[in-house]
């Protein structure tokens, strides 16, 4: 059987998937590598362990009888740079996009190349420190002089994974346009900045997202892809789909709401509210918003797991229940103090969890919680734009409470999730596949189902959010 192996790298999760000549998924496979410590004793993903994984699974799976690997390509998450010598090895860590830069530094950055929130609106990236990727260099060039000179390339992580195997360093427009604060929107060019200190010299070419090329290895002859950022990536099998301007809730550790037909400029309160913009495969920009939902679902579901004394994986089971909803909702008060998550919202002090009647009661507060922050990122990256179809993708389709919460809030959209939490890896694989896709084509993998809610609304949320 002839396939495409696609590598997903996420923060939580290293995936594989093998997909057949007709983009049906035919084998998955789920990883968990634990993080190291960089220099400075911050926690980061293991990129020598990252290369080890993936080779070892190509290795795996190139000389096997049952599958013909004909093509590779790799998603990552973003803000994340590997910094390779000439020989291409990597001398940094893969620095966590959660490291703080030292203020002093930023204070330089913002006193040399004027107002922070000018620069924000022309690379459309909030100022986020080390989540805009590309003052990572920024900052190792001005506390790690000789770390900076050793830099050959800085690639982001898909395009270096690519890099493994066809020794080709090279950018995309998926990676470059993803909060990085390298790419001047306006002038469709890498900003001044990035001139004046002379990074452009060490990011390798911009090329095509679809761009494949014919390697050999081990003694077969492979098309591998350049890599693309997720989120665009997840954005790319809807377009198949769309016969309607739509958005896109990709979730995951971040949720990022994706909408692809504003042409609104981002204002200063988008900016400061996380509003951004990505870019598609072909550098058309993209009205996004972030929000680190994943994350704090995962911090605060272990708290409720611990304090009930629940097995690790209890929540899953828990579907949602319209009468405790309702009356959570008759009395809201917010509870929950969020750790890695700036809200507006605040809870007038730290939830006592032995007030709760139980996990069941806990845990629906804490969705209601999380699906208010939710809906007002998803509102933020509409704006005002004219659509009524709302898809959801990603780990969280299965969270029962969280889905259909979304979907009582939005009734007047039509909202459909996907059959498979599949995220990223097939928009990898529509990169690099020759064929011209139907939505028939897709359906065994986007089976989108219409969620609403069945029963009568006694409390309207709108109301109870305000």
């Amino acid at each position: 059987m002839k396939v495409t192996a696609v590598f997903d790298i996420g923060r939580t999760n290293k995936k594989f998937f093998l997909f057949d000549k007709k983009l049906r998924e035919v084998f998955r496979e789920y990883t968990v590598i634990e993080e190291i410590r960089d220099e400075d004793g911050f926690p980061c993903d293991d990129i020598s362990e990252i290369v080890n994984w993936v080779k070892k699974t190509l290795d795996r799976f190139i000389n096997q009888n049952e599958f013909e690997l004909q093509s590779v390509n790799f998603s990552a998450y973003g803000a994340s740079m590997v910094h390779v010598d000439r020989e291409g090895k990597p001398v940094a860590p893969l620095y966590s996009y959660l490291k703080p830069i030292p203020a002093d530094v930023l204070d330089s950055f913002y006193s040399t190349y004027g107002d922070q929130w000018r620069l924000a609106k022309e690379t459309a990236s909030p100022p986020l420190a080390m989540l805009n990727s590309g003052l990572q260099p920024y900052w190792i060039k001005q506390t790690k002089p000789e770390l900076f000179k050793a830099i050959k390339w800085s690639m982001h992580l898909p395009q270096f994974l690519s890099y493994l195997f066809t020794g080709l360093p090279v950018s995309d427009f998926t990676s470059i346009g993803c909060h990085t604060m390298l790419w001047d929107y306006t002038k469709k060019d890498y900003h001044a900045w990035v001139y004046a200190e002379k990074i452009d010299q060490i990011l390798p070419p911009i090329v095509d997202t679809d761009t494949m090329v014919l390697k050999s290895y081990q003694g077969h002859r492979i098309k591998f892809g350049v890599g693309i950022h997720d989120s665009s990536s997840a954005l790319i099998p809807y377009f198949i789909f769309a016969k309607e301007p739509f958005l896109l809730v990709s979730t995951g550790t971040w949720s990022i709401s994706m909408n692809p037909f504003s042409d609104s400029p981002l204002s200063k309160k988008n900016l400061q509210n996380d509003v951004l913009k990505f870019m598609q495969i072909d550098g058309r920009p993209v009205k996004a918003s972030r929000l680190f939902l994943g994350n704090e679902f995962k911090l605060q579901t272990n708290k409720l797991l611990l304090f009930f004394k629940k097995r690790p994986r209890y929540h899953h089971g828990v579907k949602i229940n319209w009468k405790l909803i309702d009356r959570l909702r008759s009395n809201y008060q917010r509870k929950f103090i969020f750790e890695t998550i700036k809200s507006s919202f605040a809870s007038p002090g730290p939830v006592d969890l032995g007030t709760f009647r139980n996990f069941e009661e806990a845990y629906h507060q804490l969705m209601l919680e999380l699906v208010e922050l939710q809906v007002k990122s998803v509102e933020m990256a509409i704006g005002k734009t004219s659509l009524k179809k709302i898809y959801i993708d990603g780990g969280f389709i299965d969270n029962d409470i969280y889905v259909k919460l979304l979907a009582d809030y939005f009734s007047g959209y039509k909202i459909q999730t996907a059959r498979s939490a599949l995220g990223s890896a097939l928009g990898a694989a529509i990169v690099i596949s020759a064929r011209k896709l139907s939505e028939k084509s897709l359906a065994r993998h986007y089976e989108l189902k219409r969620q609403k809610r069945n029963k009568s609304k006694s409390v309207e949320p709108q109301k109870t959010w305000n």
